[in-house]
């Protein structure tokens, strides 16, 4: 069964050619930029070019593909397959994808929150792939910070397809901005609430007359990690903090949905040694104690693929 996978993104969007059968082989990708116009049309062109070329090089036809899944950040409605104003899409508006899709080429198409593609992509191929696990949450914790649920074996997307949005919550009265909102946990777990978190304290260092070698200008969560990573305090009390409020998002989660296990990505598959210790601490005091001992947290392993494999798990 060959499948097309569409991961849109708002710097970079990638359309992939997956043969699956009791896994999932990706046959041909093709990368390219986010065209940045005001408009989801030159994006989408691009998109349906290199969705034709790749099942070409494939030696295929638009016949032999099966389904097209498309991943994307929120909001949109999963239910209806429309992209309503994503942050970081702009101009992508009300955008009926899955219409479009399907009524251009005939093939059966899906629309998801890149969380919740996320979610099925490392439960079916992942981190949690045959282990017969029935409660799985993903956490993005990367550009954002979101959840993808899958519920007694099956994914949860709520109403129209918004559920799972905890980084929307407003734990904190003040803090890092997140999607329209400070003291979020979109704010405090994601690269762009590190690297705020990280300008607030060197400018705390500036204005005593201290310098540091951080370019509080020119600054990324990488850069604060490998600073932390060499032992400076500061970066690492950034990510300390950062930690912390990964706790009480994970507490909540625990609390509520009583997960088998809980899948995180991108900055913590790469930096969780040092958020882990700081985020187990607010844990073990907050969450409830026989959940949390049945709970396993763990990064996610499709790596940077992730994104291309979340597409192709949509079915």
């Amino acid at each position: 069964m060959y499948k097309i996978g569409i991961d849109i993104g708002g710097t970079k969007c990638a359309v992939v050619l997956g043969e699956l059968s009791e896994s999932v082989k990706l046959l041909e990708t093709s990368f390219f930029p986010t065209v940045r116009d005001n408009s989801y049309k030159s994006t989408l062109d691009k998109i349906e070019r290199e969705m034709l070329d790749i099942i070409k090089r494939a030696g295929l036809d638009l016949k032999d593909i099966s389904s097209i899944g498309i991943s994307c950040g929120g909001p949109l409605d999963s239910k209806k397959g429309v992209i309503m104003s994503p942050p970081h899409l702009i101009g992508w508006d009300d955008v009926r994808i899955v219409e479009h899709l399907e009524s251009r080429y005939n093939i059966k198409s899906r629309l998801e929150n890149d969380a919740n593609a996320c979610a099925l992509a490392e439960w079916k191929f992942g981190a949690g792939k045959d282990k017969g696990l029935r409660n799985v949450i993903f956490l993005t914790f990367g550009t954002g910070f979101g959840a993808g649920l899958i519920l007694d074996g099956k994914l949860y997307s709520g109403t129209n397809g918004m559920a799972g949005e905890i980084g929307h919550i407003r734990y904190a009265g003040f803090g890092p901005v997140g999607y329209g909102k400070a003291g979020t946990f979109d704010g405090f777990c994601s690269g762009s609430g590190i690297e705020q978190l990280a300008k607030i304290k060197l400018l705390e260092r500036l204005q005593r007359g201290e310098k540091h070698e951080l370019d509080i200008n020119n600054l990324s969560a990488k850069d604060v990690a490998e600073s932390a990573d060499m032992g400076d305090p500061l970066a690492r009390e950034v990510y300390k903090i950062s930690g912390e409020y990964l706790g009480y998002a994970l507490s909540i989660l625990i609390d509520l949905l009583n997960p088998e296990m809980i899948i995180i990505g991108s900055i913590y598959a790469r930096s969780g040694h040092l958020l882990s210790e700081a985020c187990m601490q607010v844990l073990e005091r907050e969450a409830l104690g026989h959940s949390l001992a049945l709970c396993e947290i763990v990064p996610a392993v499709l790596g940077d693929d992730i994104g291309l494999y979340a597409a192709l798990a949509l079915d």
